[in-house]
């Protein structure tokens, strides 16, 4: 038994020296060079064969009462992966600590809390091939799409029952668009572009609004009229509400499209919500 523990710490040394680790603290090559995979495999951090990058991607946050959130409301939220895979260079020599049999290429996979595993590929072996929609919601993910920034009604502001609201976003790119990005896997590549078509208002009284685009500012020579194209008339105080505020929700629904390089195309139905809260009064009269 000492003689087998004694004859694989032989190959592990004689491996490192070969390729020049020796010395650190880690027991594969630190000389690795990426790869594309030779065979399909799923854009996922659960597959030990993709790697998934991206460029072009933006970020900022959508503006409400709570700053902006994304809402789970019809929109697939994935998680890009977090390990890097790739091709192991220099490969192992038969016989070694790494070699994983005749005809296989061996691939380490590196991730974040330092976990390092390698395994042997044999090209052609059976794996699932690459599903471009994965990539292409790789690729909204990477987009970092969010609420609506909502400009009017203005959280914990004050309004006036029977006074037009004119309701309205500013746009931007993560925002209301619009957005691309890029994103690759396994030799496909997918560019999403996304843009808001339409934002549905839900007031808080009861009713919605829908509007098809970012509405009209509102200026001081516009006072008394409605919004052309996106406003409210509250008809009832919110002294009755939670916390004597109307709740509104503005919802922006993004059509994003994505091409492949393979020729495949599609859609990704996506939607994102931001929160405001506010206070609606009755107008005083005031006497003699």
């Amino acid at each position: 038994m000492g003689e087998v523990v004694e004859d694989r710490r032989r190959q592990a040394v004689q491996y490192l020296l070969l390729t020049g680790a020796l010395g650190t603290l880690l027991l594969y090559p630190t000389n690795t060079a990426g790869a594309d995979v030779p065979m399909g495999a799923h854009c996922s951090d659960l597959s030990p064969f993709i790697t998934c990058k991206a460029d072009g991607d933006t970020a900022s946050r959508g503006e409400g009462d709570k700053g902006g959130r994304a809402a789970p409301k019809g929109a697939a939220q994935g998680k890009p992966p977090k390990c890097k895979t790739q091709v192991l260079e220099p490969q192992p020599e038969p016989g070694s600590l790494f070699y994983k049999g005749p005809g296989k290429t061996v691939y380490e996979r590196v991730c974040p809390d330092g976990n390092t595993t390698t395994v042997g590929v044999t090209p052609g072996n059976g794996a699932p091939a690459i599903d471009p929609t994965v990539v292409a919601q790789q690729a909204v993910d990477k987009m970092k799409l969010v609420g609506p920034k909502v400009a009017s009604p203005r959280a914990n502001a004050k309004y006036v029952v029977g006074v037009p609201m004119w309701l309205w976003v500013t746009p931007s790119a993560t925002t209301f668009g619009p957005n691309s990005t890029t994103a690759s896997a396994g030799g496909v590549t997918v560019t999403a572009t996304a843009k808001v078509s339409k934002i549905v208002w839900s007031t808080g009284d009861g009713e919605k609004v829908v509007c098809n685009g970012p509405g009209t500012p509102f200026t001081s020579t516009r006072k008394g009229l409605e919004s052309p194209d996106c406003g409210h008339i509250y008809q009832t105080a919110s002294t009755q509400e939670p916390g004597a505020k109307f709740h509104l929700s503005a919802v922006s629904y993004w059509n994003v499209t994505w091409q492949a390089n393979t020729g495949e195309q599609g859609q990704i139905p996506t939607t994102r919500e931001t929160d405001v809260a506010f206070t609606v009064g009755e107008l005083q009269a005031v006497g003699d």
